[in-house]
């Protein structure tokens, strides 16, 4: 993928039949607001390649977690809660 253009929220929405043909072509736009990265513009190949890329099941972890808030999970919750409402 090529160098990443930055376009500002607004001249994002303006641009954007523009930015998704630039996307067709392969280029990645990132959308900022107020100079803060608020989402990216990918081409669907790229995107298609992040989802299978790093996704694995969670099967293989099934149960893996028993007895890791205690006896009684609803109990460890609770406690957790009254530590946020004090």
């Amino acid at each position: 993928m090529s160098k990443v253009a930055q376009k500002g929220a607004e001249e994002a929405r303006n641009q954007l039949p523009n930015l998704l043909a630039e996307a067709e072509s392969g280029r990645a736009t990132l959308i900022t607001r107020r100079g803060r990265a608020v989402a990216a513009l990918i081409p669907m190949s790229v995107y298609r390649e992040g989802l299978g890329a790093g996704q694995q099941s969670l099967l293989q972890f099934e149960g893996s977690g028993r007895r890791l808030w205690g006896k009684s999970v609803a109990h460890t919750l609770q406690k957790l809660r009254d530590e946020w409402d004090r």
